[in-house]
């Protein structure tokens, strides 16, 4: 049995980990649950997987959940919630789904408290990835990966190290403007949000379906990538897969390319984080080759979305870089959804900002978040 405790208990991934919890009631307990504003969801969660804590963000929530549980229930609220939730004595492993830089201290005190982490908000890696791999040696435990595309490569690789690596290859969609016929660069100042928000394959998020849309999403997996698996950034890479039925590849030195495939579903890497090393029963993915009939590739196209090369030198140089490559670009991307920017000046912002930046090489946690501040304030549109 399995302890879990899960910060971000309602959100996307947070409700995958509750389905991938009662398939496996005797593997999976759920003995801590956070959740950011959505306390009706968390009360149903509560009183169906009977944790022993739980979080909320706001302090106001915390105590009109308390007075619907009782007294005796413990609920704690804001980031020292977190905190105390992923410290818990009972918990064996620490699955932060919480979008943004909230979930970096709590996977930082989970680790220091031996505890496993499973990753699913790409911040933590993107920005303090050296701290936290650090860390996770110090104290011998892992940091899982649950992205599929991580979760692939971890798959993938089974415990071979990383000198047996030639390149890990991340896939991508390719998203709403992959095909340059139709999307030629001469067509992308005239991008609107519409266009952008109109993935081929997926209902995402807002801002992760724009991610998908320049490619910075698979920019900052490349990051996270050169962390989790401890491989240079000139190693990692990523090709256009518009199916995504394989998840990821590792070739290795003697030329061999293993590949991690099946119809998408966040549950499989999810519940292969929380289950690991073993692999449990599931009748959720259904694989069908028939059915699926062909698979494609395709190199992404650079000059059109640029993000990728950006990722690429934030990846390499480290340091505070990577932190503000993630920070402008989240504010770019809000600009561009409320029509202050063009398509194309998303990646053109988070150049100039990288560009500007006074960089750190080996920074302190404090350094790190002074960066994003720092990052957020020259990438904002005055």
């Amino acid at each position: 049995m399995k302890n879990v405790v899960l910060l971000g208990s309602t959100g996307s991934i947070g409700t995958s980990t509750v389905k991938v919890a009662e398939d496996l009631p005797d593997q999976i307990r759920l003995c801590g649950l956070a959740a950011g504003e959505n306390a009706e969801l968390l009360v149903e969660q509560i009183r169906k997987h009977r944790p022993l804590a739980a979080s909320l963000n706001s302090p106001r929530k915390a105590l009109e959940l308390k007075e619907k549980l009782g007294e005796e229930f413990p609920v704690w609220s804001g980031p020292e919630g977190l905190i105390r939730l992923a410290t818990m004595p009972e918990a064996d492993i620490v699955l932060i789904a919480i979008v943004g830089t909230a979930g970096l201290q709590p996977a930082l005190a989970a680790i220091r408290a031996g505890k496993d982490i499973a990753v699913a908000s790409k911040e933590i890696l993107v920005m303090a990835g050296e701290i936290v791999m650090n860390e996770a040696r110090k104290h011998g435990v892992r940091v899982l990966a649950v992205d599929s595309e991580h979760s692939a490569i971890f798959q993938c690789m089974d415990g071979k190290p990383p000198s047996s690596v030639r390149r890990l290859i991340l896939t991508a969609s390719g998203g709403p403007f992959r095909d340059a016929k139709i999307w030629s660069q001469d067509r992308f100042e005239g991008i609107t949000v519409e266009n952008a928000l109109k993935h081929p394959s997926w209902v995402m998020g807002r801002k992760i379906t724009i991610d998908s849309a320049t490619l910075f999403n698979k920019g900052l997996e490349m990051i996270e990538a050169r962390w989790l698996f401890d491989i240079d950034m000139d190693r990692v890479g990523v090709v256009v897969h518009p199916q995504s039925v394989i998840h990821s590849m590792v070739e290795f030195v003697d030329g061999s390319i293993l590949a991690q495939m099946s119809t998408p579903d966040m549950c499989l890497p999810i519940q292969y984080a929380l289950t690991y090393p073993e692999r449990k029963p599931s009748e959720r993915v259904q694989t069908s080759f028939p059915r699926i009939g062909s698979l494609t590739f395709e190199e992404p196209d650079e000059k059109r979305f640029p993000s990728l090369e950006l990722a690429r030198r934030a990846g390499r140089q480290g340091g505070t870089l990577p932190a503000v490559l993630n920070a402008a670009n989240e504010v770019a991307v809000e600009a561009f959804v409320n029509k202050r920017i063009p398509f194309p000046a998303i990646a053109r912002l988070v150049d100039r900002v990288m560009n500007e930046h006074a960089w750190v090489e080996h920074p302190s946690l404090d350094q790190i978040l002074e960066a994003d501040v720092w990052a957020r304030s020259a990438a904002a549109i005055r």
